[in-house]
């Protein structure tokens, strides 16, 4: 039985260190588990995941959902021998009756604004409101619905610019939220780029959603590719910014410019410097505790 069809489940959660949601991961695969989801139980910053990866803080909380007939006390035993320890963490088991697990989430997504008239819908919203840009999204298993700051900067980010006939690269497009908010106002071609499965379906489905499938390519890489980009738009994190530096760079047409987040306030000077390598950086843009850098091409 999928969890997309309308059933009972059992959630059980814990609360656990990064160690031991990896080990506590194995053994609600073992029982069967229809779903893992991670959030953050501390103050730490929520990153958002490289594609392909799975999101672990210092401190989690992993939420498996379990079929009625799941053995929950051979479960626990199993947790505890694989944990090696005799009581286990704080945790509970709660009874979800009649759900879509992976829709629950949505009961909370409304209608957001990013800039001067860019709006990001859920799908099950519907505006005749001619004068709004407004992107309708599932975001399915894939990063993206705006409200996360990193997301929110690079939406108003796009929203300022005059993207008329622009050929623009979004590099771990997740749900695809932002190379199709792009089109809307006016891009002319998107590149999606995602080595994530999930993200790639995500993306395909929600420009279906939005009608501009036929103005983005949605693919796994652009390795091989020798093609240059007006704007280049990534969302990832510090680290993978920096090492990609030069590859992104060197995709960018004599004029084009780049924005790049995913970088917390205390990575900034270490990111803007590795592009300021081969670009001109302008000065960033802040949300909470995150950053947002663009530039533009100055070869």
């Amino acid at each position: 039985m999928s969890p997309g069809n309308y059933s009972d489940w059992y959630q059980f959660k814990l609360k656990l260190d990064r160690i031991e949601t990896i080990k506590v991961e194995e053994v609600f695969y073992k029982y069967h588990a229809a779903s893992i989801t991670y959030t953050n139980a501390g103050e730490e910053p929520i990153y958002e995941p490289l594609p392909g990866e799975t999101p672990y803080w210092e401190d989690s909380f992993i939420t498996g959902l379990f079929a009625l007939d799941t053995d929950f006390n051979a479960l626990k035993k199993d947790l505890l021998s694989k944990l090696n320890i005799d009581v286990l963490p704080p945790n509970y088991i709660k009874k979800l009756i009649g759900r879509v697990w992976e829709r629950e989430w949505m009961k909370d997504f409304k209608p957001m604004c990013f800039g001067a008239n860019l709006w990001i819908y859920p799908e099950n919203f519907k505006s005749l409101d001619k004068d709004k840009v407004i992107v309708y999204l599932d975001p399915g298993l894939a990063f993206g619905t705006g409200t996360h700051p990193t997301t929110k900067l690079c939406l108003e980010w796009l929203d300022s610019l005059d993207l008329k006939n622009k050929n623009i690269l979004d590099y771990g497009c997740g749900s695809g939220i932002l190379g199709i908010a792009a089109l809307k106002l006016g891009a002319k071609k998107v590149t999606a780029v995602d080595i994530d499965p999930q993200a790639i379906e995500a993306t395909k489905q929600n420009a279906l959603k939005n009608n501009v499938e036929k103005n983005i390519i949605v693919q796994n890489n652009i390795n091989s590719s020798k093609d240059k980009y007006d704007i280049i738009i990534a969302n990832i994190l510090a680290e993978p910014l920096v090492t990609l530096a030069p590859f992104l760079t060197n995709k960018l047409s004599k004029n084009g410019i780049i924005g790049l987040s995913g970088i917390l306030k205390k990575q900034m000077l270490y990111v803007k410097e590795s592009y300021e390598n081969f670009l001109k950086v302008n000065a960033p843009k802040y949300h909470k505790e995150w950053s947002f850098l663009n530039g533009s091409n100055k070869k």
